[in-house]
């Protein structure tokens, strides 16, 4: 663990914590906007929407421009441009009419933008400055932050704006965004093997995100566990956010349920984070995908609200489980994939995982009038469960590997790159 505190991934960490920290603020600044009545409810909706299309939109690219760059320039680049959207997003919310409302939308799918480009460069320095055999440690500490920031945002960013105004607090998260584009170090000796000056065009970014696809599916096990991952984040997670607020308003009347299986989750992924950081399993694609069927019990779990005890648990275990698959995961992703596929492999990730979510917001609410609510709540349940034991049948899951061990970089077949977040 002491080796993880050298200067370079201190700085990645700082840089990747104030990114967490802008992201998971964000909707709450624009929230607290809202109660100001400078935002309506749909404006509100539209925004996020913009931010998430402008996430989506910018992966891909993302991806491969860090691939054929290196991931740093795009980690600065991103965290600059979703620094500058923040005065576009404050113009907007004080202007008026339909130029108001257009500037907002322009600023949220600008910082989206920024948020989905600096994802996948990311997840792509971390092997070029950790050694191979430190990797998931690295990750596990990674991830740690990831949980931390998401309760430490909305709360600093709430009590920024309660003193100082919206405008400070929207402030607070442009200077996030700009220490995550200074602070991670300069990697030098990077060979992508990318062409280089050829032109950036449309053809040439889709035939390179091609390149990284073809990689992805060269790995069954890299397949089968994003289909479970999927699945998991469209259909499980989507009832968490939808479905929830409902049940607990019936059972008691109030948002008691949703606050305490929210601390539960949070609590359970930073159990599962330390533990990861200690644990090496052998057939860790296994024990990844065992961890992320156990958010199928959160969906059970809600069967019997009334028994808060009972959905309290289940999202304690879920977020242990969560742990247990993201950190062996992106380990496998950074030991598994060359280096100069990486960030486009981990771009492949983020827009199945991610890009299908709003589908399965917008589904789930239908599907529960059609089919009722205990039926949908079973039908997910069982996918989540039963996905990834699907998933850990593919050739190469045991390990998430193409060879029998786990490890890989100490060969040096990769240059030295290793395990991931």
């Amino acid at each position: 663990m002491k080796a993880l505190f050298s200067p370079p991934f201190v700085r990645v960490w700082l840089g990747s914590t104030a990114s967490g920290l802008a992201t998971w603020a964000l909707p709450f600044v624009l929230g607290l906007a809202m109660l100001d009545g400078r935002l309506s409810a749909a404006d509100l909706g539209l925004a996020l929407a913009a931010r998430t299309m402008g996430f989506l939109a910018a992966v891909p690219i993302a991806g491969v421009l860090s691939d054929e760059r290196g991931p740093r320039q795009i980690i600065f680049v991103s965290g600059v441009v979703a620094a500058g959207s923040i005065p576009i997003m404050i113009a907007g919310l004080y202007a008026h009419g339909v130029s108001g409302l257009l500037l907002l939308l322009a600023g949220a799918s600008v910082i989206g933008v920024g948020q989905g480009a600096c994802r996948p460069a990311y997840q792509a320095i971390i092997p070029e400055i950790v050694k191979s055999e430190r990797l998931q440690v690295a990750n596990a500490v990674m991830s740690i932050a990831v949980r931390v920031t998401s309760i430490l945002g909305p709360a600093t960013i709430s009590f920024v704006a309660l003193w100082s105004g919206t405008v400070a607090a929207f402030g607070v998260i442009a200077l996030l965004w700009l220490a995550s584009a200074l602070m991670p170090p300069n990697v030098t000796g990077r060979s992508t093997g990318l062409p280089r000056g050829e032109g950036l065009t449309f053809g040439r970014l889709v035939r390179d995100f091609c390149e990284g696809a073809r990689e992805a599916r060269g790995h069954p096990w890299f397949m089968a566990g994003l289909l479970s991952l999927t699945v998991t984040v469209a259909a499980g997670y989507s009832v968490t956010s939808v479905l929830l607020p409902g049940i607990s308003q019936e059972a008691f009347g109030s948002a008691a349920l949703m606050t305490s299986t929210a601390t539960a989750y949070m609590v359970g992924a930073l159990a599962g984070a330390l533990l990861m950081a200690r644990w090496h399993p052998r057939r860790r694609g296994w024990v990844a995908l065992a961890g992320l069927a156990l958010y199928g019990l959160v969906p059970f779990s809600l069967l019997f609200a009334d028994i808060r005890i009972i959905p309290i648990l289940a999202y304690f275990v879920a977020g242990v489980g969560i742990e247990i698959f993201n950190v062996p995961w992106f380990t496998s992703v950074q030991n598994e994939i060359p280096p100069n596929r990486l960030s486009r492999v981990s771009s492949i990730d983020f827009l199945f995982s991610y890009g299908l979510a709003p589908l399965g917001l917008a589904l789930i609410a239908p599907l529960a009038t059609v089919l009722g609510r205990d039926v949908l709540l079973i039908c997910v349940g069982l996918a989540c469960l039963f996905i990834p034991a699907a998933a850990a049948l593919a050739p190469t899951a045991r390990s998430f590997s193409k060879r029998h061990s786990p490890a890989r970089g100490a060969s040096g077949e990769h240059g030295g790159h290793g395990d991931h977040l």
